[in-house]
């Protein structure tokens, strides 16, 4: 048929099938409109602003509103199921429906996360609202990121370090809820040590790039996120792709346990920003994207001013754009993919492999994903060499690692110690022990999904590949001490209560898995056969490695502490 002889339809007389005269949904509100309008200003109304709009908006309001969800989605050209489901996903935005109460002005969170809990993070929980009253909300969140301060809670945007229920009321009644960065090496500070002056040497051709990438690959430096994939190796498969290639950097860091990026850039933000640049250089990228997990608040303030700065007065011409993205409350950002589709604008949910992101990643272009740790190693295996950083281990391993340590220790905190020390060389050498009157009784080698052994086992060095056989690993080097003062049984109960919030709930294995395995290990007589089946199925079926990493800490119990399950 042609198109000459197609007969047209004519419309029925039904109201029903009669021409909408605007799009199915929410009417949008003029008013709310030109408020949202005001708030983008001269931002971009690209689809990958989605979340960064959607921040605009709820700093400005306190909350996110249907009308003004409605009035965005129109703006940015979106549906506004669209706005609505990214908004839903993450757990930093607080979504009021039409007709109900925004909630109070101010939020105080407190984290539940293990080292908080063990620190008396339910007695806050339950002695903070009546104390603060009906004009603050105070809720439980998972980890944030302090767990050497435990127990920390957020009064806003300000963390509390430490936290009592005087020191927060405190905070609440001066109304100190903006975090303001701590004292740092800025720009001026870093170049007046050296800084930039080994970017400058590679942009200028004195050092060749198959020089610079076999130097990391001769230091042995890996992945500092968890995966251990080896740096340099990364460099060359990217840099191997076509071109445009961009650069995405992790600095999520929602693993309970993990604190070292957050400390490492609190300090010295420029050393990772030098080898972010000279990975960019290596590897050809067009464009970099630096993704911040939301809680880092003055971070994220001091990473502006320094960013700001550096484009003012560029180490070199052509320096590839940097963009800085902020996360929303979500642990499954910290896998890679899931970033990524968050840098996209989109829900955090991890993408199938293959493809893997180093050949269609950020914007279906190649990316090269890495840690923040990982690229702040860069400029110090390129001065020193590869040898150096190789030269570091104990127990026949190789390199440093940045052990982020909490719990029942005197002396939590980052600890930089040689790859391959044991967990009692570590309590002993870098945390000055045990707290006094208590005695080291198991530890989490690799935070909430590294698993749990033993204090017997502690003589196994700490490194990639070394914890497999006990059904563990090291992951980003989170470690959490427990001591006769706590049960691993009640350890598991905490991160799988975690994994169950946070799982992103795309697959069925790890959205029913952890919520089913919390319910069973919550009764005082496990069901050990049925959690053996459980976690089978979580392990070989689950999308990505929080449906797969989930039942660690369940099956270490199983395995390691039977006495507390008779």
């Amino acid at each position: 048929m042609t198109p000459a002889t197609i007969i047209p339809i004519a419309p029925a007389a039904s109201t029903r099938q009669q021409k909408r005269e605007a799009p199915k949904g929410r009417v949008v509100d003029p008013a709310a409109l030109d408020e949202v309008r005001s708030l983008l200003g001269e931002h971009s109304r690209a689809h990958d602003m989605l979340i960064e709009h959607l921040h605009r908006v709820q700093d400005r309001y306190g909350h996110l509103s249907t009308r003004h969800l409605a009035a965005l989605a129109q703006e940015m050209g979106l549906a506004q199921t669209e706005v609505y489901e990214v908004a839903s996903f993450y757990h930093h935005f607080d979504i009021v429906k039409e007709g109900a109460a925004a909630p109070a002005a101010l939020t105080v969170r407190v984290c539940d996360s293990l080292a908080c809990e063990m620190a008396g993070a339910r007695d806050l929980l339950a002695r903070l609202p009546g104390l603060l009253g009906k004009g603050v909300r105070v809720i439980g969140a998972p980890c944030i990121g302090r767990c050497e301060q435990a127990p920390a809670v957020a009064v806003g945007q300000n963390p509390v370090p430490h936290a009592t229920c005087e020191t927060v009321l405190a905070k609440v009644k001066a109304g100190a809820t903006r975090h303001q960065p701590e004292p740092y090496i800025d720009l001026a500070a870093y170049q007046a040590q050296g800084g930039y002056r080994l970017l400058k040497r590679c942009i200028a051709g004195e050092l060749d790039v198959e020089v610079v990438i076999s130097t990391l690959e001769d230091s042995g430096l890996r992945g500092l996120g968890g995966a251990g994939f080896p740096a340099g190796r990364k460099w060359r498969i990217v840099r191997n792709e076509a071109a445009p290639r961009l650069l995405a950097v992790n600095i999520d860091e929602g693993e309970p346990g993990t604190f070292k990026d957050r400390v490492y850039l609190e300090r010295d933000p420029h050393r990772f920003i030098e080898g972010m640049l000279i990975a960019a250089w290596a590897a050809g990228i067009a464009r970099i994207y630096v993704y911040l997990r939301d809680e880092y608040h003055g971070c994220r303030a001091m990473l502006e001013a320094e960013l700001a700065k550096l484009r003012a007065h560029p180490p070199y011409a052509g320096m590839p754009e940097i963009t800085l993205r902020r996360g929303a409350g979500a642990y499954i950002c910290g896998e890679e993919s899931a970033m990524i589709e968050s840098i996209e604008g989109k829900r955090g949910m991890p993408r199938l492999r293959p493809p893997y992101v180093a050949q269609v990643g950020l914007f279906g272009r190649p990316t090269l994903e890495h840690n923040f740790e990982t690229l702040h190693w860069v400029r110090e295996i390129l001065e020193k060499g590869g040898s150096w950083f190789a030269s570091h281990g104990r127990n026949g391993r190789k390199g440093l690692r940045s052990f982020s340590v909490s719990g029942r220790v005197k002396s939590p905190g980052v600890k930089l110690a040689p790859a391959g020390i044991t967990m009692r060389e570590l309590i002993a050498e870098h945390c000055d022990g045990m707290l006094d009157g208590h005695t080291f009784y198991a530890y989490l080698p690799g935070g909430a999904s590294g698993g749990i052994l033993p204090a017997s086992l502690a003589d196994i060095p700490l490194d990639f590949d070394t914890l497999q056989p006990y059904g563990c690993f090291i992951g980003s080097a989170a470690v959490m001490v427990l001591s006769d003062k706590d049960s691993a049984a009640g350890a598991a109960r905490n991160l799988m209560r975690f994994f169950e919030h946070e799982s992103c709930g795309q697959c069925t294995p790890c959205r029913n898995g952890t919520a089913k395995a919390s319910l069973l290990i919550a009764k005082p007589k496990w069901d050990v056969a049925l959690l053996a089946d459980l976690s089978a199925v979580m392990r070989d079926a689950s999308i990505c490695g929080l449906g797969q990493a989930a039942p660690n800490p369940v099956d270490c119990v199983i395995k390691y502490f039977p006495q507390e399950l008779a």
